[in-house]
């Protein structure tokens, strides 16, 4: 940063109040995630039509068997020669960010995302373009927290601003924007944070109206009325779009797997560039975000779907987007773990618009009282799956409203949300992105007591420099240790750095002031074995668990080989959770 920025930072440091300061922040992360989002959509679309322009829809097209696989491998030496780190998964980056890295996100994340992500989807990586921009914005929050040093609160708060602004930039949904970020991002913010989160969303999206009109992303026209007898066939259809998303968790955790256990860029690219090629190929509606799918079966087009594919003519529409639906999870999957950069917004919008339409064909051609409207279930399969995947009713709710203009349908969103979320609920606790991180202990929710654990730092309470006694060390040098080092307990560690065990200043009373045994007894035979012992790498809350069943006052740490790494002091934990209570409640 140069001198001049840094004098005009300071000045502005000086002449508005923290409040003013905070709003300021907000709206310029609101300007530059508007324009972050425009630049991504642009640079998708314009890679799209100079690839795909000029194909016969009625013959195959044999670039799509090379296209996607160009796509992947263009990022992936991208993210590993330029950008140099991961990242993929955005959403999870973030949550990341939040818990383990006091809301610090590295600037590169401001660009890096934009480019790899445009190059995937543009040669058709089968995944969306949300959720990197999602990570853009928060990292342009997240440097510009840095740069006008703000403090940790704050800076999560920056940090949901520019989420909340690239969700509705890219959308041009203002209200799902504020939403994402309460519901997904589990920021717990208080009433006064909400103003900063409205000014990002507010100013994201008039830019993008400014720039790009005010049409909605879909054009949706109701001409139905939702009436009571769809209400059972909207229930049934949420139960399909809950266990379809479990479906789809299951099988992308399983192919990460598989892709985590190579570490070799090559093999992973050829692996996921060839099942990929293969999948869009057959399947074209693969082939990027699959936003044109849905304007297709919106406008009641759906043997469209069968462009360019193999199957161009046939009467197997059904079948072939039942083979879509089961092969969607694949495509995105492959696309990201070969070195690609996308996220899920796109497909789960896609996989549930598919989902709508197929149960809606197939329950009115099974002569059920009731005939469903098609788009209607179009638009309520979208809402649902993204409300399963993300853990996101709310959200779901009104961003289908926003981008479809279909807010008269408010009242079946809210109730096949409702269900797909509990139907998920029963089998999966927690979204596709805050999974990886609640197995390690590492999400912050909206859980006061569990959000502060988790923001707590292990590092920060262990005592690494304290005194260490050898097996063989005679009770009169421990009599002098606990004169000298004014503690109470001492680990007995032998030279490899093994603990044996824990002496304790209440333990030894009775032979303290015996002299006469001072060289009858060694440290090894005073020592009591630990009540519990923690790893280097548990969470906090087992922590403080292990302190709460173990009654404990001291409890050693030991690292990943079983080596001694230090000791925790109850008193010194509950006084950095007072601290972070403190730092994590100020206005």
């Amino acid at each position: 940063m140069t001198n001049k920025a840094l004098d005009i930072i300071n000045y502005i440091n000086n002449k508005l109040s923290k409040k003013q300061v905070v709003i300021l922040m907000s709206f310029l992360v609101g300007v530059f995630t508007a324009f972050a989002a425009l630049i991504l959509k642009t640079l998708i679309e314009l890679m799209q039509d100079i690839l795909t322009h000029s194909s016969d829809i009625t013959h195959i097209n044999w670039l799509y068997l090379v296209f996607p696989a160009i796509g992947v491998l263009i990022c992936a030496l991208f993210i590993k020669y330029v950008v140099r780190d991961d990242i993929g998964h955005g959403v999870t980056k973030i949550l990341f960010a939040i818990s383990r890295r006091q809301g610090k996100i590295k600037r590169h994340n401001c660009w890096s995302s934009i480019i790899a992500s445009s190059i995937t989807i543009g040669f058709g990586g089968s995944v969306g373009a949300e959720s990197p921009i999602v990570l853009t914005g928060s990292a342009i929050g997240s440097t510009i927290g840095k740069m006008f040093h703000v403090n940790q609160k704050t800076l999560m708060l920056l940090i949901g601003c520019g989420a909340a602004g690239a969700i509705s930039g890219i959308f041009k949904a203002p209200f799902a924007g504020l939403l994402f970020t309460l519901e997904v991002l589990m920021l717990d913010l208080t009433m006064a944070h909400l103003v900063p989160l409205i000014v990002s969303c507010v100013t994201a999206a008039i830019l993008t109206y400014a720039i790009n009109g005010f049409d909605s992303m879909f054009t949706f026209r109701l001409s139905e009325q939702f009436e009571i007898a769809y209400v059972w066939p909207v229930i049934l259809l949420g139960i399909c779009c809950g266990l379809i998303s479990l479906y789809f968790t299951k099988v992308m955790n399983s192919i990460e797997t598989l892709f985590r256990k190579s570490h070799n860029l090559y093999l992973k690219w050829l692996a996921g560039g060839i099942v990929l090629s293969l999948l869009v190929f057959l399947f074209p509606p693969l082939y990027g975000e699959g936003y044109n799918t849905i304007h297709t079966l919106l406008n009641g087009n759906p043997s469209d779907l069968l462009n360019n594919s193999p199957f161009y003519g046939t009467p197997y529409l059904l079948v072939f987007i039942g083979c879509i639906i089961t092969f969607k999870v694949v495509a995105t999957t492959v696309t990201t773990g070969a070195g690609g950069c996308g996220g899920l917004f796109a497909p789960s919008l896609f996989l549930g618009c598919l989902m709508g339409f197929l149960f809606a064909t197939l329950w009115n051609r099974g002569g059920f009282a009731t005939p469903v409207p098609i788009s209607i279930c179009c638009l309520l399969g979208m809402a649902a799956v993204m409300t399963a995947i993300m853990h996101a009713p709310l959200t779901s709710i009104f961003l289908i409203a926003e981008i479809t203009g279909g807010y008269a349908l408010l009242v079946p969103l809210m109730l096949i949300c409702v269900t797909a979320y509990l139907t998920i609920r029963i089998f999966e606790p927690h979204s596709i992105y805050a999974l990886r991180l609640a197995k390690k202990g590492q999400l912050v929710t909206h859980h006061k007591d569990q959000a502060i654990l988790t923001l707590m730092s292990l590092e920060s309470v262990i005592d690494r420099y304290c005194m260490r006694v050898k097996p063989t060390i005679p009770l009169g040098e421990l009599v002098m240790m606990f004169a000298k080092e004014k503690e109470d307990t001492f680990p007995v560690v032998d030279g490899g750095d093994k603990l044996h065990g824990l002496i304790n200043l209440k333990d030894i009373r009775k032979v303290l002031f015996r002299q006469e045994l001072y060289n009858a007894f060694t440290a090894e035979q005073l020592m009591t074995p630990s009540p519990d012992i923690l790893s280097i790498n548990a969470p906090m809350t087992y922590v403080m668990d292990c302190f709460e069943k173990s009654g404990a006052e001291v409890l050693p740490v030991v690292d990943e080989n079983n080596l001694f790494v230090g000791l925790i002091h109850k008193t010194v934990l509950f006084e950095a959770y007072r601290q972070t209570l403190v730092d994590f409640s100020e206005e």
